[in-house]
């Protein structure tokens, strides 16, 4: 389970010169020639990995995904980040919503069904990332959420 976050850093050349980005793709030091970085357009960073939290999968999926539980890549819009972090600290302060706020999720592989210690541990991880994600000035980037089973 992936949150991804892209920067759009396409370079147009009717936009002013300042307010163009300097991309470099180096390895060991040394200019990488077969990437044309003209021709780059956004850099993609990875925010967050999961691994069975099913009840935060399930979220995506009837939040963000229209129902389809496809391990496609679906946009997470700033304002379902925001309703996510409301979602997940009001589970933390009323641990015994938790199976009616933030159900969890059966399926194949998914994890631990239980309300326990590591749900509740990845509950506190979630919030400190999106904390730190929803905190950022200007922050015009795009949000991506992906699984793969």
């Amino acid at each position: 389970m992936y949150l991804t976050k892209r920067h759009y850093v396409k370079n147009w050349d009717h936009h002013p010169e300042e307010e163009h980005y300097d991309i470099d793709v180096k390895k060991g030091g040394e200019t990488v020639e077969e990437i044309d970085t003209k021709k780059v357009s956004h850099i993609v960073e990875d925010v967050a990995y999961w691994r069975k939290f099913n009840a935060l999968h399930g979220w995506f999926v009837e939040n963000c995904q229209g129902g389809e539980d496809d391990c496609g890549e679906y946009y997470v819009s700033i304002e379902k980040l925001r309703q996510l972090l409301d979602l997940l600290k009001a589970v933390l302060d009323n641990p015994e919503k938790a199976e009616e706020s933030l159900p969890v999720m059966a399926g194949f592989f998914f994890g631990s069904y239980e309300y326990d210690e590591w749900y509740f541990d990845y509950i506190k991880e979630t919030i400190e990332i999106l904390e730190k994600e929803l905190s950022i000035e200007n922050n015009n980037a795009s949000y991506y959420y992906t699984s793969s089973w």
